[in-house]
């Protein structure tokens, strides 16, 4: 009997320290996937030319993270100013997923490459740290 508390100890401390472990990283690679999503809508409406001020919506598969199975983020295309490259993605967290409540937001990139986050807790040091996948 002494045995089995000892092993069901050993896997609630060993639980304790695993689970959240997981949804680090698990939260990791959806910030990765949301910045590679970004890049990959970049290169289409870059390779499509769009006339300014035509902003026709994004291809399907480009508008959500990850292309197959659970939106975990979902694209957004948006027209800006020239000064900053006539166009605005925007990588959103969706109302219900993983990522909803992350202290990285929503994940910017313009058409000259700016990158930058909207978030409650983003500030210029934190946004290289959200866009290499790391938390704010």
């Amino acid at each position: 009997m002494l045995e089995v508390v000892l092993t069901l100890a050993m896997a609630a401390v060993l639980a304790a320290y695993a689970v959240p472990s997981y949804r680090a990283y698990a939260a990791r690679g959806h910030r990765i996937d949301a910045v590679i999503a970004l890049h990959r809508a970049a290169r289409y409406i870059a390779a499509n030319a769009f006339a300014p001020g035509s902003m026709p919506g994004l291809a399907p598969g480009l508008d959500r993270v990850p292309e197959h199975g659970r939106v975990v983020y979902r694209l957004e295309l948006s027209p800006a100013a020239e000064a900053s490259g006539g166009y605005e993605l925007r990588a959103m967290p969706v109302d219900g997923g993983p990522m909803q409540g992350d202290g990285c937001g929503t994940f910017v990139l313009d058409g000259l490459g700016m990158r930058s986050n909207l978030g409650p807790s983003v500030d210029g040091a934190s946004v290289e740290r959200c866009w290499s996948g790391r938390a704010a």
